[in-house]
């Protein structure tokens, strides 16, 4: 810090707070223009000499902006290698803040080292790889790992947590408002679900649940939760077709992908959440349901999937033709579009899948017995009417 001879004072003293920033001791002082309103003169009768300020040195300190009092530091290199003296010096006359607004070219200036830039993109570059490396590469080994280790009433209250974040993401306004309720279509869904069951020795008692949206899909949450589209409902060729569909679902849900994927998703959320400064988690909650939507499996999950549904379809005396019809149209949907989504880039090309099912088909014979009847199909067509 500077310090000099008393001049010619140019204006009225003014009281201010003045720290030395060498200890916590407070000095009262006295600050003053200079004649030629180029420095602020700042004295006490704790301080040993009358300090000189240059205007164009002044800063104010952002982080202690007020509207009735300025912090102001020098711009000068300190002891510690920083572009700013340690010593503060606060002041509250609205006058003197005033003219130092006007006098002080730099006072709001940023200082910055010579190649500060370069270093904060060499470490935003760090930055960013490492996160990269969190997202698609540990993050996915360390939810493979813990799929494994979750037990299983843990898998099943996170798959719940998971569709709530479902919810959210389909834009319901309140948890269950997108529920379809009808009681026949939802007892013919349990009649349905409990045929492809029966006999499977499955790891999760399977909760369904049909969702009023139009998106034509079904999806795999953890512990059992398989929710079910209208727009699925809509577009299938059958009972069959959707009893194929779900079988799909139940096969991801034992290989525990859907868990696998949900935690996945959750670390991705949460570290996106860090880096983009989410406090409440409220942006991470929807990302969390959004990718759950857009789940995409790798191909050997999903020709796995394929087998598993294939199996179920089998011992539940149900034809396979109905996941053929399924494959066949989205075969259709496939090839008009240019680009596919992310849904359908990662699955199995579907006209090979639905000529598999259909080879099943031929080998079932005569022991397949539809899955519903005509009523209860219709039905469950309805279940979102009500």
């Amino acid at each position: 810090m500077s310090t000099g001879a008393g001049q010619a004072q140019g204006s009225k003293p003014v009281q201010g707070r003045f720290f030395d920033g060498q200890g916590a001791a407070r000095h009262d002082v006295s600050v003053v223009l200079s004649a030629d309103r180029a420095e602020l003169q700042i004295t006490g009768l704790s301080l040993a000499d009358t300090l000189i300020w240059p205007l164009s040195d002044l800063r104010a300190l952002r982080d202690r902006a007020r509207n009735d009092r300025m912090t102001l530091t020098r711009h000068a290199p300190s002891d510690y290698g920083a572009l700013h003296d340690a010593a503060r010096l606060t002041v509250e006359d609205g006058a003197l803040m005033a003219e130092l607004r006007g006098l002080c070219p730099n006072l709001t200036r940023r200082d910055m080292r010579p190649g500060a830039w370069r270093r904060l993109a060499r470490r935003g570059a760090w930055a960013v790889a490492a996160v990269v490396l969190m997202l698609f590469l540990i993050l996915p080994r360390m939810a493979d790992t813990l799929a494994g280790m979750i037990p299983v009433e843990r898998e099943v209250a996170f798959g719940r947590a998971v569709v709530k974040q479902m919810e959210t993401a389909l834009g319901a306004a309140d948890l269950g408002g997108l529920d379809c309720k009808g009681p026949e279509g939802l007892a013919a869904l349990g009649k349905l679900t409990g045929r492809l069951a029966d006999g499977a020795d499955l790891s999760y008692v399977l909760e369904m649940r049909v969702l009023d949206h139009d998106m034509l899909n079904a999806f795999a949450a953890p512990g059992g939760q398989i929710v079910i589209m209208r727009g699925l409902l809509d577009a299938v060729s059958g009972p069959d077709a959707l009893a194929a569909v779900l079988a799909h679902e139940i096969g991801h849900v034992e290989a525990r992908d859907a868990t696998r994927h949900a935690l996945r998703a959750a670390g991705s959320a949460g570290l996106l959440s860090m880096v983009l400064g989410d406090v409440t988690g409220g942006a991470a909650a929807v990302f969390l349901g959004e990718r759950v939507l857009q789940a995409s499996y790798s191909r050997g999950a999903e020709a796995q999937a394929d087998l598993f549904a294939l199996a179920m379809l089998n011992r539940a005396n149900v034809s396979s033709d109905g996941m053929a019809h399924f494959f066949d149209k989205l075969a259709e949907l496939e090839a008009g579009m240019r680009v596919l989504p992310a849904y359908f880039s990662t699955h199995p090309e579907s006209t090979g899948r639905a000529e598999r099912a259909r080879q099943n088909a031929a080998t079932q014979g005569d022991v397949v017995q539809p899955i519903l009847s005509e009523r209860e199909w219709q039905a469950l067509l309805a279940v979102c009417d009500e």
